[in-house]
């Protein structure tokens, strides 16, 4: 088993192709942080203030639930995280994914994605949904879909 996981969650689909460049590039397992119940397109309207996604970023205690638990986190070294970044944050299912694992003397780097923002209180957001001797890294926030050569870098530049 590889040492590196990529772990992502992706609604549009360029978190899930950064993700997969990240895996190829690095020969790390991957794995999809899927919700319990999927986001319709009604869900992932942010104009919506009942809409689900809303409602779960204004109470960021909420943890929506995964579909499994079997990416056997707490085995790896270290943990590249690819999400879109919702107002300003990873969305609350990166906690849920984080909180259901071991994950102490980790190291997480994250490659979120977003239309436009930066990445806002992203870490220190998802710092207490592990233990205090896991680190967690800003990597490069991503507008677009990245190629291999953009990844390629990257993982020099972090060394990854």
């Amino acid at each position: 088993m590889s040492k590196k996981l990529v772990a992502y969650f992706s609604c549009s689909g360029v978190s899930k192709h950064n993700a997969e460049l990240f895996a190829q590039v690095l020969g790390a397992d991957i794995y999809e942080i899927k919700p319990k119940v999927p986001y319709t397109e009604e869900d992932l309207d942010w104009t919506n203030e009942k809409s689900r996604t809303t409602i779960e970023m204004k109470n960021k205690s909420q943890r929506p639930p995964i579909a499994d638990v079997n990416a056997g986190a707490e085995k790896y070294n270290e943990i590249i995280l690819v999400f879109p970044i919702w107002w300003y944050v990873a969305p609350t299912i990166i906690n849920t994914f984080l909180e259901s694992y071991q994950l102490k003397n980790k190291r997480i780097v994250l490659f979120p994605t977003s239309g436009s923002s930066g990445f806002g209180s992203t870490a220190k957001e998802l710092k207490p949904s592990v233990d205090a001797s896991t680190t967690i890294e800003e990597g490069i926030v991503t507008h677009s879909k990245s190629n291999k050569q953009e990844v390629e870098g990257w993982v020099k530049k972090f060394n990854l």
